[in-house]
């Protein structure tokens, strides 16, 4: 017998685009000053202490509103499978965005140390590594419904380009469909919180100092340098420049506020330290392509180097670290997680000119940054701003609500639009019903989203995400028998819907004490989307259910394999484990999903699965 009586259904990666659940409540008309705390998001990771800490002292520190404040639960490594970085981080910052109905007045999205920095995968101009930083940046064009390529990189619509700097714009989502993400990081959490205590003592003092590597054979990176130098120098700021355009490096320099050299590309400038005396407020960057690849310190030994020996690397690189900047007072820096090539890197001549012309610290860093979706990340305070600059009003940022649609307006132009070119042929009024119902249904408003969907499928029936939804919806009321007969006719329609048939056969396997019924269509759902382990988790449940607990070991531990950051599917796995005499790993993934839930574990099937594996452990 079971020992596992009920689940939600599974909507993870399957959520047809139009029906993503986007959360919000209400926007208030008070006038405010833009670009301050209340456009900022913080995002704390509650499996890491140093990631609370810092939050903590960052929410502290700028008065962030508690709306804004967004905690996950997700892995601690720096390395992230992307799947686990969709279901664990992008999914949960967009929902908590959207409950509160932030889409468009949060422009600035803050990680904080202990939350993954890199996603991994392959290398190249065509790979898809990327940093978890530039890849949340288009969250706002996926939580418009926007589908998006995975490999390679995306234009970056803020970049500044050839442009001049006097064009240069305030960031606001009503010209940028985009949302601009910077960590506080650092090799400690002390170092990472005093990255905070810098950017509120900020004062637009300093030099720049810009240190070339000539001679060189391509002089792109160093005709960028003296391009920055130029400007710096229009900017009546030309007696704070220090540009050095011999092979010799710079060392030493005192009061600095801006500062970028090749790092350990340059073979003189192979040390931790280049003895800058960083002012609050500095951004300092390297032309090195792994420079942020890794936040962990370095032992006190080791020097950046060309060398292939193993045992001169660390973190699988011989090259600098962006870490060793912070730790020598830089307030704002960026680095690369992999290789970005040069044409990718932060640009000298776009990043300090912008920043004394009054970009604040993170507006700076991207309006220099050509591309997203690739290998930057950005770290510091975006609301250090030490330069004068023009104040712009919330207004200025944000459109009325549309009460229709129930979404803030400019984000709610854009999920309309969107939305248009993905449903050719259907009524508008039965379109706007269900943005309407995604939006009730994300803020809890189940009664409004059902009502919407209910009417949206009337206008225009048989539209397989409208009537997948209101089966969900069904299922989330209770209403079974009605969840199953849209689930049917969505199969009727596409039969070979893996969501439809997981949650079909998931509900005739539960809710009608139907398990052999359920089988053969939980198959159909795996055949349909293999590599899915929330379908693989649906098909071992049904096995346990019919009483193949061989098979459904095997199932539950490929479900486990690609999600391991699913608390419900380590708890099926330690169910199912159980039931097969399995009594060390029952108990390993039942530690493992505490570990991700640890208020299930006053559960009643949490304590029956315990008294099980203890009898297990008697019986021996």
């Amino acid at each position: 017998m079971s020992l596992f009586k009920s689940r939600a259904v599974t909507l993870a990666a399957f959520s047809v685009r139009l029906v993503l659940p986007l959360l919000w409540s209400c926007l208030d008309a008070t006038p405010a000053m833009a670009q301050t705390a209340e456009n900022v998001a913080v995002v704390i990771n509650d499996n890491s202490p140093a990631s609370q800490r810092i939050g903590d002292y960052y929410v502290r520190a700028r008065a962030i509103p508690s709306a804004n404040i967004i905690h996950i639960r997700t892995s601690t490594d720096e390395t992230i499978a992307r799947a686990l970085y969709t279901v664990t981080i992008e999914a949960p910052i967009a929902g908590a965005l959207a409950r509160e109905r932030l889409q468009d007045r949060v422009l600035y999205v803050v990680l904080t140390k202990g939350i993954p920095l890199r996603i991994a995968g392959s290398v190249g101009v065509t790979g898809d590594v990327s940093s978890v930083d530039s890849e949340l940046t288009l969250l706002y064009r996926r939580m418009a419904g926007l589908t998006l390529p995975v490999p390679g990189r995306i234009d970056n619509p803020y970049f500044l380009g050839s442009r001049e700097i006097g064009e240069a714009k305030r960031f606001t989502h009503r010209d940028f469909d985009i949302f601009l993400v910077s960590r506080l990081d650092a090799f400690t959490v002390e170092e990472a919180i005093a990255l905070v205590d810098r950017a509120k003592e900020a004062r637009p003092e300093g030099k720049f100092v810009l240190d070339e590597r000539a001679p060189l054979v391509n002089r792109t990176g160093d005709d960028w340098l003296e391009l920055a130098s130029k400007r710096l120098t229009a900017q009546q700021l030309g007696d704070r420049v220090v540009l050095e355009a011999s092979p010799q490096v710079v060392r030493d320099v005192q009061s600095v506020l801006g500062y970028y050299s090749w790092g350990s590309n340059d073979p003189r400038n192979r040390v931790r330290s280049f003895g800058m005396g960083f002012l609050p407020g500095s951004l300092a960057a390297t032309f090195v392509s792994t420079d942020g690849r890794t936040f962990k310190q370095p032992p006190p030994n080791w020097v950046p180097s060309d060398s292939e020996d193993k045992s001169k690397t660390f973190e699988g690189s011989p090259q600098s670290l962006i870490g060793d900047l912070i730790h020598d007072g830089a307030t704002g820096v960026a680095g690369h997680v992999a290789e970005p090539f040069l044409q990718s890197t932060i640009r000298p001549d776009i990043l300090f000119p912008a920043y004394v012309s009054g970009a604040n610290l993170i507006e700076a860093f991207y309006l220099a940054m050509p591309y997203l979706s690739w290998q930057t990340v950005v770290v510091g305070d975006p609301l250090c701003a030490p330069f004068p600059r023009k104040n712009v009003s919330r207004s200025d940022i944000e459109d009325p609500v549309d009460e229709s649609l129930r979404l803030p307006g400019l984000f709610a132009a854009r999920r309309l639009a969107t939305a248009t070119k993905q449903f050719l042929g259907i009524p508008e009024p039965a379109l706007r019903l269900a943005l309407r119902g995604e939006s009730s249904l994300a803020s809890g408003d189940v009664a409004d989203a059902r009502a919407s969907f209910e009417e949206a499928t009337r206008i225009a029936p048989r539209v397989v995400p409208f009537e997948m939804q209101l089966g969900m919806l069904y299922d989330r009321v209770g209403e079974k028998d009605r969840a199953i007969e849209r689930y049917q006719r969505v199969i009727e329609m596409q039969p070979r819907n893996a969501l439809a048939l997981n949650n079909l056969a998931y509900s005739l396997a539960v809710n009608r004490k139907s398990p052999a019924e359920a089988l053969p269509l939980a198959q159909q759902a795996v055949a349909a989307a293999p590599n899915e382990g929330t379908i693989l988790d649906t098909l071992a449940w049904v096995q346990h259910l019919v009483g193949d607990n061989a098979t459904a070991a095997k199932t539950i531990f490929e479900a486990s394999r690609r999600v391991p950051g699913n608390p419900e599917i380590r708890l099926h796995a330690a169910i199912i484990n159980a039931a097969n005499g399995a009594r060390a790993v029952a108990e390993d993934e039942l530690k493992a999903a505490l570990q991700l839930q640890p208020a299930w574990e006053t559960r009643d099937d949490v304590r029956a699965l315990r008294e099980a594996i203890e009898k297990l452990g008697a019986a021996k």
